[in-house]
């Protein structure tokens, strides 16, 4: 099923639309409530139990997923405020990853790499919406990229439960980027096996185009790290009431990672491109060895055919063709001819 993308100048935001694939996983919404001393956590919350965050004495987490249905997504995000122009940005997977900050709360759209079977990258849109006391997570399907932060919120380890929301933030970014990391890794591993093919034998279209696969999805990465990348320098340059001064350092650690993978993509592609180069300069060499050959082959009898065109035509006067050893001698001239210029090409090195 192709994927339908959104038409702003004839979309009504009041209306948004779902651009992506309908998945078979239901809407469904996991929240965490927590402070420093206690956390409540409801894995199959209803949207309609939804009432907003109420309590600012303590930190909101709501997470959900399948969010084709639009109708529960939008319920949600009115009920805390969010403007139909930001619905319709969570609901159009289709554009670049974006960041807006509103009066009372940050928008955060970035691209997320998911586990896939095949050589071709998946991956999926997130959004995230930061308020004062919440954040709201929204994907497009059901993944484990933050499977060790409920953990950590679960059995309050380090300081993931005495900071605010924009901590938390910044832990899912991070787990966000450790799946750019084994995607990349796996990308290294499989261009270390060209190492192993052997150069002498030409390469093959298959190798080729795998190499230009690899080229395709690095480059696909490096377009959705580079928004995580401004995102974070962005904090750094302005100020956000939503952005404690005391998390900025954690913010920083998210651009150095993105600068990380952006040098690792670098590398790669860089060894991609010098592969792509040796194969060519060998199949170069070897085409102008076979033109050597040539060239060789028909220096030599160049003058040859000249002198068997000479006696070869219907001339009654040529009186080499009355010698009692003009056959002979013709023969002679041709082996001398012969062997003076394989004399020639030897002392050259062309063979």
């Amino acid at each position: 099923m192709g994927k339908k993308k959104l038409n702003r100048k004839k979309s009504n935001p009041q209306n948004p639309i779902f651009t992506g694939i309908r998945y078979t996983d239901d809407f469904k919404m996991q929240l965490f409530t927590y402070n420093e001393h206690e956390l409540d956590e409801n894995s199959d919350f209803l949207e309609q139990n939804f009432n907003g965050f109420p309590d600012e004495t303590k930190q909101y987490w709501l997470n959900t997923h399948a969010i084709h249905d639009v109708e529960q997504v939008r319920s949600i995000c009115k009920k805390t405020g969010i403007h139909d122009l930001v619905i319709q940005d969570i609901l159009d997977i289709n554009q670049r990853p974006k960041f807006q900050q509103y009066e009372d709360y940050i928008f955060f759209s970035i691209k997320s790499l998911l586990p896939s079977e095949t050589i071709e990258i998946e991956a999926e849109q997130l959004s995230f919406v930061l308020g004062k006391n919440y954040l709201i997570s929204f994907q497009e399907r059901k993944a484990d990229h933050f499977e060790h932060v409920r953990h950590r919120l679960r059995e309050n380890i380090g300081i993931s439960r005495e900071r605010t929301t924009d901590y938390l933030l910044f832990l899912l970014l991070e787990s966000i980027l450790d799946n750019y990391f084994k995607t990349i890794d796996s990308i290294e591993d499989k261009v270390d096996n060209f190492a192993l093919i052997d150069i002498n034998e030409d390469p093959s279209p298959e190798l080729l185009n795998l190499i230009e696969i690899h080229k395709r999805q690095l480059h696909f990465i490096k377009k959705t790290i580079i928004p995580i990348r401004d995102f974070a320098t962005k904090i750094e340059r302005e100020q956000f009431k939503l952005i404690q001064p005391k998390h900025l350092k954690y913010f920083f650690e998210i651009k150095d990672i993105c600068l990380t993978l952006l040098d690792n993509c670098d590398k790669i592609e860089a060894r991609l491109e010098s592969n792509i180069n040796l194969f060519f300069s060998i199949q170069g060499h070897r085409m102008n060895q076979v033109m050597k050959t040539l060239t060789v082959v028909s220096t030599i009898f160049i003058p040859l055919t000249f002198l068997a065109g000479i006696y070869g035509m219907n001339f009654a006067n040529i009186p080499e063709l009355t010698w009692k050893w003009g056959y002979f001698g013709f023969w002679l001239i041709i082996l001398v001819i012969f062997i003076l210029m394989l004399f020639y090409f030897k002392r050259k090195k062309w063979f």
